[in-house]
């Protein structure tokens, strides 16, 4: 089912289709909306038509940087699994090995 998502940004209603590889889009929206309002508080008064512009600006720079703060924490997750993989891999091959001798024996 195709699924059109609605988000209001400044008053105004945005429509779009995300495509199939978006589980939960309307929580991505959700979030979206999260970061501009984050941004939007640092702004005094209502936002002017420069002020609507950083303010998405600046919600982009820190969804942006929450984004390569979680692939650099995915990355190391991934390292350290890949060497505890690695290190019980070579255990087991031993313990393997250790059996056939005994076997042998």
């Amino acid at each position: 089912m195709d699924e059109i998502v609605v988000i209001d940004l400044f008053g105004e209603e945005f429509r779009f289709k995300p495509d199939g590889q978006v589980e939960n889009p309307k929580q991505v929206a959700l979030y979206l909306k999260k970061y501009i309002k984050e941004a939007e508080d640092l702004f005094q008064n209502n936002p002017s038509e420069k002020n609507k512009i950083a303010i998405l600006l600046l919600a982009a720079m820190n969804l942006s940087k929450d984004f390569h703060e979680l692939k650099l924490q995915y990355s190391e997750l991934e390292k350290k699994i890949n060497s505890r993989m690695s290190s019980l891999i070579e255990k087991i091959d031993k313990g393997i090995e250790k059996r056939k001798q005994c076997s042998l024996l």
